[in-house]
C-alpha cells in the first residue's frame, strides 16, 4: 500500500479560507485536521497576507505532500471575482513557497466526487464529508469545502499514486 500521502485542500475565499488535511493510504482517507484562515476586515494587502501567513503555519505544522485548491469562477460582480482571485492567489503562493504541487478543481468536479451531483448545496457536502472522513462533528462550511477539494484530489489522477492521468482529461466533473 505504501506511505500515506498528505493532502491539504483549501477553498479560498478573502474573509474567510477553509483548509484541510487528510491522509491517503490506498483507498483509505483518514482525517488530520481543518479550520479557517480569518482575514476581517481592513485593507487588502494586510488580508492578503493574513491568508498567506496562516496557510504556510498550517503547512509548517502539518507537513503536506500535495495540495489542491478550488477554482474561482465568475460571478455576477467581477468586483467580487477579482478580490477572491487575489486571496485564491495568495492560497497558491503558500503551496508554492512550500515546494508543494497545486491541483485546481471547480466546484461541480469537487461536488461531484464528494456529493455525486455537481450541483449538491453545500449541506449535502457537509453531510458527506462528516460521513467519508468519519468526523464525529459537522465542520465548519469553509472547512467542509476544503476537505471536499482534498477528497476529490484524492480520487483523482493525481492523489491516486500508480494511477497514470497521461493522455486523459476532465470532462463533466470526471476522467476521460
Amino acid at each position: 500500500m505504501g506511505d500515506p500521502v498528505r493532502i491539504l485542500g483549501i477553498d479560498p475565499g478573502l474573509r474567510v479560507t477553509g483548509f484541510g488535511i487528510i491522509d491517503k493510504a490506498g483507498a483509505r482517507l483518514t482525517y488530520v485536521t481543518s479550520g479557517c484562515v480569518k482575514s476581517g476586515a481592513g485593507e487588502l494587502p494586510e488580508r492578503i497576507r493574513v491568508i498567506l501567513d496562516g496557510l504556510q503555519e498550517v503547512i509548517a505544522a502539518n507537513h503536506p505532500d500535495q495540495s489542491a485548491i478550488e477554482k474561482v469562477f465568475v460571478n455576477v460582480n467581477p468586483q467580487s471575482t477579482l478580490l477572491l482571485g487575489q486571496a485564491r492567489g495568495a492560497a497558491i503562493c503558500a503551496a508554492v513557497l512550500a515546494g508543494l504541487p497545486v491541483a485546481e478543481y471547480t466546484a461541480l468536479q469537487v461536488k461531484q466526487a464528494v456529493v455525486g451531483a455537481g450541483k449538491a448545496g453545500k449541506e449535502q457536502v457537509q453531510m458527506m464529508v462528516k460521513r467519508l472522513l468519519a468526523l464525529p462533528g459537522d465542520p465548519s462550511p469553509d472547512a467542509a469545502d476544503a476537505l471536499a477539494c482534498a477528497i476529490c484530489h484524492a480520487h483523482a489522477g493525481q492523489g491516486m499514486g500508480a494511477f497514470s492521468t497521461a493522455g486523459r482529461r476532465m470532462k463533466n466533473g470526471r476522467l476521460v
